[in-house]
């Protein structure tokens, strides 16, 4: 026999909506999970996720060109400098999303969207113009295009809750994976443009690129009611007033979500050297005797984290929608595996060196290992927030894990860049690159002592039970 909640009617005897506000509320905020629309913003997303981590995970194809250039423009200390160009763009991404999440929740999500979009590729066009000067680059590449970069990501996360529900981990999944492809792509053509015509034209190209998040903000419409402002206490200072306007406090109430927090920053201090240094690393084994062919070879390895990486988002996308895994908070042990995972063939890619001629393969098979579970880590994050927030926690924790997470990402490649400088080897570089995401896996085990709290996280998963009878009424029927 069919279960119902106690004492909550779904559908009344003569088969009109029930008369309880609550129950009607409730229903009415419930993602369509489908429809044109829907998946016209599922689209969207996944072209923001391209075009933006497209740009950035390929940086270290651009550093070998940048590098050069300016060494040869007498600039000391070329390494550090360059890397610090990349560690800007994805730090800003990251940095400033908490501010983005709220500034969504005052001004919406296709707005805030719509002028990242505008600022991005004004950005990338300025750094076309003054890509010969590195302070410029600071600027431009790094702090208005991650600047815009930001206004457009963080949205684009939110905005898949907001239309899909039970299918979250597969649209998640789905989305993600158009950095994988875009990386794949962009290696082939940044390589390409790079030896044939230089840097201007791919700049150029990279702002051509940024003009499309314009157009993908535009379809960034909210369907589910704004989070309703917290109930005015007494006993309040003027400073918790102002923070219960702009902050969503529940979430920094939320222990698991503190953990989680803490944890995933602390996990990503080497994740982003690879990206950056990874092309240098593999020039300077060598990978061939002709420099031509040792340059192409090295560029396909980032080719390769992101083929692996797109199959690891989708694959883990439906991992994660198992009844099974869904439950109990069980996807915060995917990306544990992931993390202890990553951190592994981070380090092993310094052992490339002893398989002979063999290098180029065992370098392969590491960056394709290690491309399966950061695409897991990264389609885990949109579907974790909503499991221990809830729906109207999920936008800012998302956009303060993102913001916390920038400090690591920024700090981790002009560190290893530094070391380069001094030792003129990346072997201590990505060995130290490799420990952060295992200590971060191990830090992740204490939210299990935590019990979920009462929120709207519980009926999630209370509503999962259920599925909509029709998109033209708020009833519900159970589950065959």
């Amino acid at each position: 026999m069919a279960e119902t909640e106690p004492n909550t009617p779904l559908i009344s005897e003569n088969g009109c909506k029930c008369e309880k506000q609550e129950t009607k509320k409730e229903a009415e905020i419930v993602p369509p999970d489908g429809g044109f629309w829907a998946w016209v913003v599922m689209g969207s997303c996944f072209l923001v996720n391209g075009i933006i981590f497209g740009i950035i995970n390929t940086f270290g194809i651009l550093f070998v060109q940048l590098k050069k250039d300016m060494e040869e423009a007498g600039v000391e200390d070329a390494a550090t400098k360059c890397a610090l160009v990349g560690s800007l763009t994805i730090g800003t991404t990251f940095f400033l999303s908490f501010l983005v999440g709220m500034l969504a929740d005052k001004i919406g999500l296709r707005l805030t969207s719509i002028i990242g979009g505008v600022l991005a590729t004004l950005g990338m066009g300025l750094s076309a113009v003054g890509y010969k000067h590195i302070e410029v680059l600071y600027v431009t590449y790094g702090l208005m295009f991650g600047t815009g970069s930001s206004l457009v990501y963080t949205p684009s996360l939110t905005i898949l809750g907001h239309y899909f529900r039970r299918r979250l981990g597969v649209v998640n999944g789905i989305v993600t994976a158009g950095s994988s492809l875009f990386t794949i792509g962009l290696s082939f053509i940044n390589q390409y443009i790079l030896e044939n015509h230089g840097l201007e034209p791919c700049l150029q190209m990279f702002a051509g690129m940024s003009s499309v998040l314009i157009l993908c903000a535009l379809t960034f419409i909210p369907v589910l009611p704004p989070t309703p402002a917290a109930a005015k206490q007494q006993k309040m200072s003027k400073f918790m007033e102002v923070a219960e306007k702009l902050v969503y406090l529940d979430n920094w109430r939320n222990k698991r979500f503190v953990v989680w927090a803490f944890a995933i920053p602390l996990a990503l201090f080497g994740y982003f050297v690879p990206y950056c240094h990874l092309p240098q690393f593999a020039k300077d084994i060598p990978l061939d005797e002709d420099d031509l062919i040792n340059g192409e070879k090295a560029s396909k390895l980032i080719m390769c984290i992101g083929v692996s990486s797109g199959l690891g988002r989708i694959a883990s996308g439906f991992i994660a929608d198992m009844p099974a895994v869904k439950r109990n908070g069980n996807r915060i042990i995917l990306q544990q595996i992931s993390f202890v995972s990553i951190g592994i063939c981070t380090m092993l890619l310094t052992l490339a060196q002893r398989f002979g001629d063999n290098v180029f393969l065992a370098m392969l098979v590491f960056c394709f290992l290690l491309g399966i579970f950061d695409g897991c880590f990264i389609t885990m994050l949109g579907p974790i927030a909503f499991d221990i927030c809830g729906p109207k926690g999920a936008g800012q924790a998302i956009g303060f894990l993102l913001a916390m997470c920038s400090i690591p990402l920024t700090i981790g490649p002009p560190v290893a860049g530094f070391i380069y400088d001094k030792v003129g080897d990346y072997t201590v570089a990505f060995i130290a690159a490799g420990v952060p995401p295992i200590v971060g896996a191990v830090v992740m085990l204490s939210i299990r002592c935590f019990p979920p709290v009462d929120s709207d996280s519980d009926l999630n998963d209370k509503e999962s039970k259920y599925l909509p009878q029709s998109e033209t009424k708020n009833t519900f029927v159970d589950k065959i």
